[in-house]
């Protein structure tokens, strides 16, 4: 099997450096709790807030960011869970429904970065987790802001690697958008599927 493949199958939340990977609002620290209250689909306002959490932070206005492809593993495998119990539970629903949405743009994202001009992709998955692709163990707003108004703030290389390896990561949900054959979310798994 894949490199890379095995380790979206196989990576554990707390392998990622999550507050030393980038968002668009800052770090990715608060992910983890966010995929817990997603899995735990106890109270949908709390769901909503923590899907609208991660979402704006890993995609905004088609720049994908550091954390994108991490989250990603864990929002299908959200996906995955949803899909399976989307029968009994209208929050199961609600995520199944928001992250075929959100997916589609993920994707999108992806063919259009894909279209321009471009380095290779970084050979593993698990090179974007590089010290030197990394930033400050401590959070410093201002320096952050700094590094990114000195210009390149990721190599050409590292920065497609945001939208191929969250490409990667989509391709995994293949089978369980067919589980959405013939229900009320069709169309919308095929409109996904044909972006894959």
């Amino acid at each position: 099997m894949d490199q890379n493949l095995l380790y979206i199958q196989n990576v554990n939340m707390n392998e990622i450096p999550w507050h030393r990977i980038t968002t668009t609002y800052g770090r990715a620290t608060k992910f983890p709790q966010c995929f817990k209250s997603i899995c735990d689909m106890e109270d949908i306002v709390i769901v909503k807030n923590a899907l609208n959490e991660v979402t704006s932070n890993i995609e905004h206005q088609s720049t994908l960011w550091h954390a994108t492809p991490f989250a990603m593993i864990f929002l299908v495998r959200l996906f995955e869970r949803a899909v399976s119990k989307r029968d009994n539970s209208e929050i199961a629903k609600f995520i199944t429904e928001r992250l075929l949405d959100f997916f589609s743009v993920v994707a999108v994202c992806f063919h259009d970065g894909d279209e321009m001009e471009h380095e290779d992709q970084l050979p593993l998955f698990s090179d974007m987790l590089k010290e030197e692709y990394l930033w400050s163990e401590e959070y410093d707003e201002t320096e952050d802001l700094m590094y990114y108004e000195e210009g390149e703030a990721f190599p050409d290389d590292l920065f497609f690697s945001f939208y191929y390896y969250s490409y990667q990561v989509l391709l995994t949900c293949k089978p369980a958008l067919q589980q959405l054959n013939s229900t009320i979310l069709d169309t919308k798994a095929k409109e996904l599927q044909e972006l894959l």
